[in-house]
């Protein structure tokens, strides 16, 4: 294989890089990467990819651009709103490098098709936003000796690593054994993300995968790199493979890829009447505040901030993170409706204000995301 005179051209800097030179953009492009997920993190690293000439690149995204998401994801536009993000990022990497073959997997990455999916790539990255599918690639992963090069973030916080047992490494449930319980950590949703955030950890996740091609530099391989944008510091840890690993320890329990939304916790919600028994809807909601007769009062959990953002008349504001110290100001014989933003934090009111004996309590399904969409578009979604 050679490169055409163009190609040479776009890649002359790397070219005048003796450790990449012609055998190293050859390599690259030769190589196959699989970034799972084209939100925050999967806009910069598979556009810098691309970029880099990576020449089989694919990406796994189910998902449609929402205007929320333009705040970090570079990879789509204003125009693109309401497009599956396959296609938009698509037209994005093809107008960075038409050399590069792209292959699209529009839908979501399960046990049923990962292995078969992973199997076709060099490198797997993960840009995923949520823990099953983490669980999901790492194990994956494994059992294909492929490389796992992870990242995360959420606020103004990031980590990186690459997960390689086969090549002397820790993987995932080495670092985290078991996931978080429901609702612990909040979604990027719930807690927000600094805009800038996915672009340097993304950044820093397509470096590790061109080091990776081309065979090159130190690897991140048995160590966690981990950054925090409002204090501009880098922080490195060890990372050692764990013997008592239940995948890659030396009696493993872990034999084949399980059900990953049980591992979790998740409950999957095809329908929208699959809710909750502690949940109403925000119809429900609008009832109660129009008939004062009803005797039921509704609590807003959010913050202050969220607060100015978007409210709805009639209901009352009681922070989450004041409830501890605050509960009393509330009768435990009333009836409270609890809503949040996306219905997460209210269900953790409705479990705190419970153990203090309150009886009459229900959380708002979808919270005020859900009454912005269905009841009262004038009241901003953020």
């Amino acid at each position: 294989m050679e490169l055409p005179s163009e190609e040479i051209t776009r890649y002359a800097r790397h070219l005048s890089l003796p450790e990449v030179g012609l055998d190293g953009q050859l390599k690259l492009k030769k190589a196959s990467v699989l970034c799972i997920g084209a939100g925050g993190l999967g806009s910069p690293l598979a556009m810098y990819l691309a970029a880099a000439g990576v020449g089989r690149l694919g990406l796994v995204d189910f998902d449609v651009v929402d205007l929320s998401n333009l705040q970090r994801q570079i990879m789509h536009g204003q125009q693109d709103i309401g497009r599956p993000k396959v296609d938009s990022a698509r037209e994005t990497l093809t107008g960075i490098n038409p050399h590069v073959d792209l292959e699209m997997h529009a839908h979501p990455l399960t046990r049923d098709n990962a292995m078969g999916l992973l199997q076709g790539y060099d490198v797997i990255v993960d840009g995923t936003d949520n823990f099953a599918t983490r669980y999901l690639t790492n194990d994956a992963c494994f059992f294909l000796n492929k490389p796992n090069v992870y990242g995360s973030i959420f606020r103004f916080e990031g980590q990186l690593s690459v997960f390689a047992p086969h090549l002397g490494g820790p993987c995932y449930r080495c670092l985290y054994p078991e996931p978080p319980p429901p609702g612990m950590v909040p979604s990027c949703a719930e807690g927000g993300v600094l805009g800038v955030l996915p672009g340097v950890v993304g950044c820093l996740q397509a470096t590790e995968v061109i080091k990776l091609l081309l065979g090159q530099g130190a690897s991140m391989i048995g160590r966690l790199l981990t950054y925090h944008a409002m204090d501009m510091k880098f922080r490195e840890l060890k990372l050692r493979r764990d013997p008592e690993c239940p995948l890659c320890g030396e009696q493993p329990s872990i034999r084949d890829l399980i059900n990953y939304e049980d591992f979790c916790g998740v409950t999957a919600r095809h329908e929208p009447n699959d809710m909750h028994p502690d949940e109403v809807t925000v119809q429900e909601m609008k009832r109660a505040l129009d008939d004062p007769q009803s005797g039921i009062q509704v609590i807003d959990v959010r913050e202050e901030d969220e607060w100015r953002i978007a409210k709805v008349e009639g209901t009352t504001l009681l922070p989450l993170s004041q409830l501890a110290e605050r509960y009393t100001e509330l009768d435990p014989n009333q009836s409270y409706y609890l809503h949040c933003k996306a219905g997460v934090r209210s269900l953790k009111a409705l479990e705190f204000l419970r153990q203090q004996g309150f009886g009459e309590l229900k959380s708002v399904q979808g919270g005020i995301s859900a009454w912005s969409g269905q009841i009262d578009s004038s009241v901003p979604a953020y």
